[in-house]
């Protein structure tokens, strides 16, 4: 006897990632990320990336951005569209990591630069002050929220912001953060907290 396959598992169609996601603005407005069926990966509703930028305004020009748990990156890219001049995709998986440096030469994004690298370990190493914006989506099914916000507080300079999203809201603020907005859409919270002194 087949069993159906449990709810939230990969096969499961209810659950299942989209095939693609679009960039919502700037640049590359309307420019199709392959979203591969990977473990965990689930890429952040239209939505929420809609009122993330909202939240930062829609003009980047100049930032310095850290994607810190890639997958599509469909985050970074949006913030490469919309002026970024430095984008760091940070993937651990090499087939995410391959598919990401896809999509850089196919739109052009010399803005970006995909590294194969753990992230936990990678914003560990990083200098102090280095970013406007850490982007941090980490995999749906871990608990690495609240320690990825942690580390990467440091690395956001005076004025700049961490992003989080998770399954939960982070508990404690990141050290030497205080939340600037925030907001649920069905199973996502997104917090985004801001460096300011």
């Amino acid at each position: 006897m087949i069993k159906p396959p449990r709810a939230g598992s990969r096969r499961d169609p209810r659950h299942a990632p989209p095939g693609e996601v679009r960039l919502i603005g700037g640049l590359w407005k309307r420019s199709k990320l392959p979203v591969p069926d990977w473990p965990g990966l689930r890429p952040t509703p239209d939505r929420v990336k809609e009122t993330l930028f909202n939240w930062l305004g829609q003009d980047l020009s100049g930032w310095r951005v850290l994607d810190a748990f890639a997958g599509t990156g469909a985050l970074g890219f949006e913030a490469a569209s919309r002026g970024a001049a430095e984008v760091v995709l940070l993937e651990r998986a090499p087939a995410l990591a391959s598919s990401l440096e896809a999509t850089r030469l196919r739109l052009g994004g010399t803005m970006v630069r995909v590294e194969r690298a753990d992230a936990m370990a990678w914003m560990a190493r990083c200098a102090p002050g280095r970013f406007e914006l850490v982007l941090l989506d980490p995999p749906f099914d871990t608990d690495l929220a609240a320690p990825a916000a942690a580390v990467a507080a440091p690395l956001v300079c005076e004025g700049g912001f961490v992003y989080v999203e998770a399954g939960a809201p982070l508990a404690e603020p990141p050290p030497g953060l205080v939340l600037h907005r925030s907001l649920k859409a069905g199973a996502v919270h997104a917090q985004l907290w801001r460096r300011t002194v």
